[in-house]
């Protein structure tokens, strides 16, 4: 295959993924056929065969397209100075994507489709990231791991019981209250460090160790080793 063919084949696979995608929003993963796809990008049939093995390959690219575009708009929000503030603004813009995307949402959801999509990682990344930024401020009470895979948990899991019910029965303010919960789980009550509370103490340090000067890679792999296991709980760390 040339360049040129090369080209076009990626032209033709982004008009495909563009107008799969616009189905998926609009109407649901049912609408999502061959041939309402190759109306919709102005194809025929053979085109969406040549590209894609089936519908559930077509129906991941569509999930994965809608799910990129919405990670790059996270990652160009602007932060705040308040850690914990940006934290419960990407869990409402979370929320409000999988409410206002249901159809992408179940998709991206699904542990195997989402495992080895570029974008989930990269959303799971952000989160991290400002989960980091608490950690640096001696915040969490648990590790940096946990207090990721709880949000997450509870963010997936508000949005399901959601959309299990019919909108006009939805409580407004079950997705504000579960992470309420969850952050007085993983969080200290003092926005300072806490001297009494050595999880937290322990935390914070690990979230600063990559920027302490003078460490040679293998002390600070060392360092952070020692910190992990000391998170986890006294007994590993003897």
């Amino acid at each position: 295959m040339n360049e040129s063919e090369s080209e076009q084949r990626r032209t033709t696979r982004a008009r495909i993924v563009e107008a799969a995608a616009r189905l998926l929003q609009e109407r649901g993963s049912g609408a999502v056929t061959t041939r309402a796809v190759a109306q919709a990008a102005g194809l025929q049939p053979p085109a969406l065969y040549r590209l894609f093995a089936d519908k559930d390959a077509l129906l991941d690219a569509a999930a994965e397209h809608v799910f990129a575009q919405y990670v790059a708009a996270k990652r160009r929000t602007a932060l705040t100075g308040d850690p914990l503030e940006d934290l419960r603004a990407g869990w409402r813009t979370q929320i409000e994507f999988g409410l206002a995307n249901p159809a992408v949402f179940v998709l991206m959801s699904d542990p195997v489709r989402s495992r080895a999509d570029p974008a989930h990682a990269a959303g799971l990344g952000i989160l991290a990231a400002r989960v980091h930024r608490v950690a640096a401020e001696g915040r969490l009470r648990v590790d940096e791991d946990r207090a990721v895979a709880m949000i997450r948990a509870a963010g997936t899991g508000a949005v399901h019981t959601l959309l299990a019910q019919p909108p006009e029965s939805r409580d407004p303010g079950l997705a504000d209250a579960l992470f309420e919960a969850v952050t007085r789980t993983v969080l200290t009550d003092a926005p300072a460090l806490p001297v009494d509370d050595v999880t937290a103490a322990v935390t914070a340090f690990r979230a600063l160790v990559p920027r302490l000067p003078g460490l040679t890679p293998a002390e600070a792999s060392l360092l952070e080793e020692w910190l992990r296991r000391r998170a986890a709980g006294p007994e590993e760390a003897e």
